[in-house]
């Protein structure tokens, strides 16, 4: 597939990649093979284009691809993984031609996602938003547009970085904690706003009088792998507490705003019971607000599986029975709602890798530490969640097949390490 490459500004987000793995592993590793940086060589995230696959080159590279089932399932017969979308060869070719760390993604596995979001299950009508926060690379963004998706931005200053990459304003939704002073020359310009508090709602009644407005709830319900990814219930600041709907409609009559759309989002999580239960609870909001409320955003949160110990969410499964809700609601009250929903690392987690380079070898009287020239400045996922993603090593030198003493050098287990202290 083709293959694309982000500027580093933002990019860190982007949750299908790892570099500092706190456990010992076994990967295919050659001494020669380290090269260490020249002082003063930048240490930023580059941008890269990827050429077709070419002969096998010398270099010295670390790759920390995504991967899908298939190759995570190879850690547990024991065998090392492999990468995914992108050769032996094009990872040196980046590492050489753009320098390390870099991002590498993958347009044929962002299409792929973007599609299988497309067909979420819906009766009378689907927006899929993609949550930009994942990865806020141009390239993406733009891709995703040419497919139909919609944004959801969670900052202004996402809002204007996805118009200044080329998209409409109409297809940007704004869901924030901390809405800026700018808001309202946003949505001069087409952005929509969900409003996340009551203050938010009034600060949107003074300078949007009589216009549209979303509101996000909490549902008082959450769902996710860990607390730090359960976004619903009464430990989470996000959303309107649902108990506080009155007042949300006392907020805009007075302002004489338009209740157009109920937003709620529980966190990460694949149980499609809970995912019924929190659409039919925002479908009694929607039914409360009135029937100026014509769409209904469930929002994201789906789970990928990055290794063998993760299950990866099936839309189909969880949004058959969220279909159902919304007939059985229309029936109830003749109003067909529109259904959102707002994928993010859903979209981009398998789509993306790091390319990066072992800078030193240091030893301990019990572990052995490959140190790479990457960490946590360029990806977040593993210090805030513990998370654990599968690493490639790419040799610059090839040892002869039937040297058997390069063969027995050629695994080892190491602690692979980032660049932060």
């Amino acid at each position: 597939g083709k293959a694309m490459m982000s500027s580093a500004m933002g990019a860190f987000w982007m949750s299908g990649v790892f570099f500092f793995w706190w456990s010992t592993v076994s990967v295919a590793f050659v001494l020669p093979s380290c090269r260490l940086r020249p002082s003063g060589e930048s240490r930023r995230p580059m941008a890269a284009t990827l050429a077709p696959p070419q002969e096998e080159e010398e270099a010295a590279v670390t790759t920390t691809p995504t991967f899908s089932s298939p190759q995570t399932q190879q850690r547990e017969s024991g065998s090392l993984p492999s990468m995914t979308f992108m050769s032996e060869a094009q990872a040196l070719e980046v590492a050489e031609t753009f320098g390390t760390p870099c991002y590498v993604y993958d347009a044929k596995t962002l299409a792929s996602r973007a599609e299988e979001a497309l067909a979420f299950p819906n009766r009378y009508g689907l927006t899929v938003r993609y949550a930009m926060k994942a990865c806020p690379t141009g390239a993406v963004l733009r891709l995703f547009d040419e497919m139909g998706l919609h944004f959801d931005a969670s900052s202004t200053h996402e809002a204007r970085r996805a118009i200044k990459a080329g998209i409409r304003p109409e297809k940007i939704s704004l869901s924030t904690q901390e809405l800026d002073g700018d808001f309202a020359d946003l949505v001069e310009l087409g952005v929509s706003v969900n409003a996340c508090s009551l203050r938010q709602l009034e600060a949107f009644g003074e300078a949007c009088r009589g216009k549209e407005v979303g509101i996000r709830f909490n549902p008082g319900v959450g769902s996710g792998g860990t607390s730090k990814t359960n976004v619903g219930g009464s430990g989470s600041s996000f959303g309107i507490w649902h108990e506080l709907k009155n007042d949300v409609k006392r907020i805009a009559d007075d302002y004489d705003l338009a209740l157009v759309r109920v937003h709620t989002h529980i966190g990460s999580g694949s149980d499609p019971a809970v995912w019924q239960r929190v659409a039919k609870m925002s479908l009694e909001l929607c039914d409360f607000l009135g029937p100026s409320v014509t769409t209904l955003n469930l929002g994201g949160g789906y789970k990928v599986t990055r290794v063998a110990s993760e299950t990866a969410t099936d839309l189909q499964k969880i949004g058959a029975p969220v279909a159902g809700e919304f007939e059985a609601f229309f029936e109830r009250t003749n109003t067909k709602l529109r259904l959102e929903v707002e994928p993010g690392t859903f979209l981009v987690a398998n789509a993306g890798s790091l390319v990066a380079r072992i800078d030193d070898i240091v030893a301990t009287d019990e572990r052995t530490f490959l140190k790479l020239d990457c960490g946590m400045t360029d990806i977040l996922r593993p210090s805030l969640y513990g998370s654990q993603h599968p690493i490639v090593v790419v040799k610059r030198r090839r040892e002869p097949a039937s040297d058997d003493a390069a063969a027995a050098r050629e695994k080892a287990s190491y602690v692979v390490v980032g660049h932060c202290c």
